[in-house]
């Protein structure tokens, strides 16, 4: 047998061919694992090229409709590019036609309002503020499109069209929101209906007639118009059904929405007849917060001032500081009150209430004053009684010191110290004196009339006239400010 060598070893023929068989089939094998390799990640790659295709085909509505339709693969950008590319003929400064397809006639555009809140309504500057979503919708035959996949389109760009030119006339402040993306949503359906809806925050004038403060209702307007265009090239119309919208609970400070109603308040001006829509905030304000802070304390101020009337007429710094601070602390009241109201010029119900109070306050200030005044009279008067008596005692006493005979005051002689006489009609007694005729006295005067001092006479009468005259004015003042009657109509 012959060998062969291989490197120090000598390998017989037939193992060697063996060998090399071996080294043939490994190198085949890792062949075939690299050409697996390669297969695998090719079929990967055409998977995943499949789906980036399918992706960026339109977003069809469902399945059926693929399949029913397989021949129409027009997409979004394709329809936009129709009607709106280098190649189209739309101009967007151009207002469309009109409904009956003439230039000559109006666009009606239906307006359709959303109102989110309402956050401010200032008294002072007569405003409030509101947060809208405000929708119009418009018939624009150029910017029709035959597709039947797509319910609608939405454009990116409002500016590439035309719009109403509609301006809120009693707006003070206004602004778009932008966060995080503009708030504009812009609708284009296959037959030119076009919807257009923008979030917007408004600061509106409303002008208040404040003579039922704090008892009335208020009544604000958000007005919309045409500013260049005339009702022959736009008709604004408010939508036929719910056309302003509210959130189920619009929260306000100090109001409460009691109604919302639709009206058209078109004007004419020396450049034409402007269509005009208006929406009327019917506004109810809370009255709780005035009965806290101003009705419950002024009745206690008012109570207050009265307890002087019970008090001794010798209590002078107590009955004076009483009404003094009553009536400072009313008058603060007042003043607080009325710097969160404009100075009007007529006379609100919270004027005549603070008004009401305050000279009811004054009034027993003023009654300490002539209580005060009487009780100095009648001591004056008590005292001219005492030295005349005095004196006339003294006198007495002089001419009984000097031997004279006084002359009785009675005639001691009858058996009865009165021995009645007759004389013109009248009876006398001993002493000469004429008897007063007795007075029917009424309630008032015997109430009265146990008590001597004309001061406390007055005191007394105070305690029954200030409480009665201060019902009477609540009873008036309820009655005449809380009646229906009382709507003053603001729109």
């Amino acid at each position: 047998m012959v060998g062969v060598k291989f490197g120090r070893s000598i390998v017989p023929p037939a193992r060697r061919c063996a060998t090399l068989r071996w080294n043939s089939c490994c190198a085949i094998y890792k062949m075939d694992w690299l050409h697996w390799c390669i297969i695998i990640i090719g079929v990967i790659a055409c998977i995943r090229g499949q789906s980036v295709q399918q992706m960026e085909k339109p977003p069809w509505r469902n399945t059926s409709d693929r399949v029913t339709n397989p021949n129409i693969n027009i997409s979004e950008k394709e329809i936009i590019d129709e009607i709106l590319g280098e190649g189209s003929n739309y101009d967007n400064r151009l207002r469309p036609k009109g409904g009956n397809g003439s230039q000559a006639s109006a666009v009606n555009v239906t307006v359709n309002i959303y109102l989110r809140t309402i956050s401010k309504i200032d008294d002072v500057s007569m405003e409030y503020s509101c947060q809208i979503s405000f929708r119009e919708q418009w018939q624009d035959n150029r910017l029709t499109y035959n597709d039947s996949y797509f319910k609608y389109v939405n454009l990116p760009d409002p500016e590439r069209i035309w719009r109403p030119d509609l301006f809120f006339s009693n707006e003070k402040q206004g602004h778009f929101h932008d966060i995080v993306m503009p708030n504009v949503l812009l609708r284009l359906y296959p037959d030119g209906r076009i919807l257009y809806s923008v979030r917007i925050s408004l600061v509106l004038s409303c002008p208040m007639k404040l003579h039922y403060y704090p008892l009335d209702n208020q009544f604000c307007v958000l007005e919309m118009a045409s500013y260049g265009y005339t009702t022959d090239d736009i008709v604004f119309i408010w939508k036929a059904d719910n056309p302003v919208q509210r959130k189920p609970i619009v929260e306000l400070p100090s109001f409460e929405l009691k109604d919302i109603s639709t009206s058209y308040c078109s004007s004419t001006t020396n450049t034409g007849q402007y269509s005009c829509l208006r929406v009327t905030l019917k506004l109810k304000r809370q009255f709780s917060y005035y009965l806290l802070q101003l009705y419950i304390p002024s009745y206690m101020l008012v109570i207050v001032s009265w307890v002087s009337f019970w008090l001794d007429k010798e209590a002078v710094p107590a009955r004076v500081s009483l009404g003094v601070t009553t009536l400072l602390t009313m008058a603060t009241q007042a003043s607080g009150i009325n710097s969160k109201l404009p100075p009007v010029s007529y006379t609100k119900a919270i004027d005549v209430w603070i008004g009401v109070s305050l000279t009811f306050i004054f009034g027993a200030l003023l009654e300490f004053a002539l209580v005060n005044y009487a009780a100095r009279r009648d001591s004056k008067e008590q005292l001219k009684k005492d030295r005349e008596r005095q004196e006339q005692l003294t006198l007495d006493l002089m001419e009984d010191g000097c031997g004279t005979q006084m002359k009785p005051l009675f005639n001691n002689s009858d058996t009865t110290p009165f021995r009645k006489r007759s004389w013109k009609g009248y009876e006398t007694h001993d002493i000469h004196i004429e008897p007063r005729r007795k007075r029917k006295r009424g309630c008032y005067t015997s109430f009265l009339s146990h008590y001597k001092d004309r001061a406390k006479r007055i005191d007394v009468v105070a305690r029954i006239l200030f409480p009665a005259g201060f019902a009477l004015f609540n009873v008036a003042y309820w009655l005449g400010y809380m009646l229906p009657e009382k709507v003053v109509d603001m729109a």
